[in-house]
């Protein structure tokens, strides 16, 4: 398989995994096993074998951002980066679900969540994280 098609079948996957989170309502049992554990572990195996093959012969490292840059001019490596943000921002997008239903946050305000979660990881975080504490206390001045 080649990286182009890893990338894309990867891609294809991981929306899969938000359109379940989308469809959590409906059927959140399904929705916590497809993206918050059998989507994410997929992408992981791919991830997981990338880094294996291709990470010893990188040039660079962790230790500056130069090096960084450099072991991101590996294709593979740089594929296997994104595979970690697909993993793990799906990931994230689950635990909001999960959260949202535990905390009685509405649906539909964490559907924003869920595309900033999928668009800019962290803050997609932060909003859920401000949206959870503006319904909790929305919550507590109404009872």
């Amino acid at each position: 398989m080649t990286l182009e098609a890893i990338f894309s079948f990867s891609g294809a996957l991981a929306l899969l995994g938000w359109a379940a989170l989308l469809a959590g309502p409906w059927m959140p049992v399904w929705s916590d096993r497809i993206a918050g554990w059998i989507v994410p572990a997929l992408i992981a195996v791919a991830y997981s074998a990338l880094v294996l093959a291709f990470f010893g012969e990188a040039e660079g490292g962790f230790g500056s951002l130069e090096e960084v840059a450099q072991l991101f001019a590996s294709r593979p490596v740089l594929l296997a980066g994104w595979l970690h943000y697909l993993a793990f921002d799906l990931l994230v997008g689950a635990w909001e679900a999960r959260e949202g239903r535990r905390r009685s946050v509405p649906f539909l305000f964490v559907v924003p969540c869920f595309a900033a979660t999928f668009l800019v990881g962290p803050g997609g975080f932060l909003l859920f994280l401000v949206v959870r504490a503006a319904a909790g206390r929305r919550a507590a001045l109404s009872a």
